[in-house]
This record gives C-alpha cells, structure tokens and sequence, in this order.
C-alpha cells in the first residue's frame, strides 16, 4: 500500500492511492525520506534560526543566560508525538537539577507569540500550496486546546517558503512546519492528518499527481473549521454519537494519544464547546 501509516479510521480519505511511497505518519516518514529527515532534528532548527538552545548536559547559566529565564525542554527528535515530555522551565531551575533534563532533550530560548502549524504542498523544494491553521491560546501541557483551520497568514508564507527551500531542496510531497511567535519549532515529512477533512474532495488527489507525475494544477482554499481536543484521561459516554449529531459535529475516539479521550471536528467553535462540555464537563 503506497500510503503508509493511514489510521483504519481515516482511510476513506487518502484515495486515491499513490504509485509512489508517501508515509503519512512521521515515523514512516523518516524512512521513506532519507535525504530529507534531517528537519525532524528540532535543536538543529532551532539554532539554525540563531536561538539560544543547546542539548541537556549543557548548563544553561554557563552559556550567559540568566537565571530567571524561561525556556522550553523537549526531546531533539520524537516521532512519537513530536511535543510529548516537553515542559516550561527556567534557566535556574534547569540548572540547579529541579527540572529534569532528560537524555536526549535539549533546552531553547521559551517563544511566545501565535502558534501556528501549516501544510505545504512542495515540488522540488518550492511550495505550490499553503494550508494554515492556527492553535488557541488556551493550552493543555503547552498543546493548544483546539486548532482553527483554514485561517489566512500571509505574512508569515515568504518565510515559510525561504524556509522549506533551503531546508527540503528536491523535495517532492507534502510537508508542515509548526512555528511560534514566527519562529520554526518542528518541521515534518506528512501533512497534519487530522485536518483534512477540512481540505476538500480535490486535496489527497491533487497530492498524489504531484508526487506521482510532478504535474499541478492549483488548488482550492481550505474552508474554515475547528479541530478541538478532548484532553484528560476517561471515556466517551455511550451516546456521544448522538450528543455530536444534535450539534452538527463529528467525534472520533482517540485511542492512539495516551491522554486525549476524542477529538471534536466542527465547522464553528461555539459547538465544539458545546459538545465538550456534554461530553466531558470542560
């Protein structure tokens, strides 16, 4: 099956299939990509874009940073669940040992700002096609409670395109980078596979042409909607399916991320919250 790593749940919509290998989770991904998976190396991204950042081990005060710092630790490379174990801290505290900093983690200069993730759709290194998408404020262990999808960013788009040149030359597919406050903090070889369905009927196709023939035909805007997270550990109840139909939602049983319980898809925030708050009292 040239799509590798589709969930049972979600393969109605990776038709039609490519000739070509696409790996659509990262760690298919990074083995179909060989020449290009140098970007899941998150501590070389963050220096190449001159943050401070340095691999566990290398004692921050040391490197001139003040004590009273924030700064961010999490693994230099996890295709597990990129954000898993990260954590906010300080200087300090990483210093003094009250933060753990795990073998094969690195610490960086804490970003604040918007957090914004975006597909690409690339041929030979230059993007053909942006797909954006923009995360709440409102986080659970620093991951944003619900995403807002097809949001309009085009000023942060020369970058992005400066960016997977010079990273992902040759590069034929899809890919995403997730930023904060402007800055890269993980790039990935698949698109975020859980906002497709935000993309429309055209989208899996005109990927697989790319890809297969390197022929492109423009695409259409992805149309708004929310992608909202169910954090927390628990259970649906029985009629949760009944519950998003009254709403005009969709809920999926997450059963792959330890502690997230469901994912909502809707067209409008008001009833994704509404349907969280039926389901989970959040």
């Amino acid at each position: 099956m040239p799509f590798h790593g589709v969930l049972p749940h979600r393969q109605h919509l990776f038709q039609p299939q490519p000739v070509q290998n696409i790996g659509v989770n990262d760690t298919y991904a990074w083995q179909l990509n060989p020449e290009h998976r140098h970007v899941y190396d998150k501590l070389a991204l963050a220096l190449a874009q001159s943050l401070q950042a340095a691999p566990c081990g290398i004692d921050p005060l040391s490197a001139g940073i003040d004590a009273t710092t924030p700064l961010f630790v999490k693994p230099i490379t996890n295709l597990l669940g990129m954000s898993l174990d990260a954590q906010a801290t300080t200087a300090g505290a990483l210093a003094s040992g009250h933060t753990p900093c795990a073998p094969g983690c690195f610490w960086s200069e804490y970003l604040v700002g918007d957090h914004t993730s975006t597909d690409c759709l690339v041929l030979a290194g230059k993007v053909l096609w942006f797909a954006h998408t923009q995360g709440a404020a409102q986080k659970d262990k620093q991951r944003p409670i619900y995403w807002h999808i097809g949001v309009r960013l085009p000023a942060i788009e020369p970058l992005l395109r400066d960016l997977i040149q010079a990273q992902l030359p040759g590069y034929t597919g899809l890919c995403n980078v997730e930023m904060i406050g402007g800055k890269v903090i993980e790039m990935h070889l698949r698109g975020s596979n859980g906002f497709f369905d935000f993309y429309g009927a055209h989208f899996v196709p005109a990927w697989v042409e790319l890809v297969d023939k390197r022929v492109w035909h423009g695409l259409e805007s992805v149309r708004e909607g929310y992608v909202y997270s169910l954090f927390g550990e628990g259970e649906l109840p029985a009629d949760y399916a009944e519950i998003a139909a009254v709403h005009g939602v969709t809920v999926v049983p997450d059963t792959a991320t330890r502690d997230r319980i469901a994912i909502v898809y809707a067209d409008t925030l008001a009833a994704a919250e509404q349907v969280a708050m039926r389901l989970c009292g959040v």
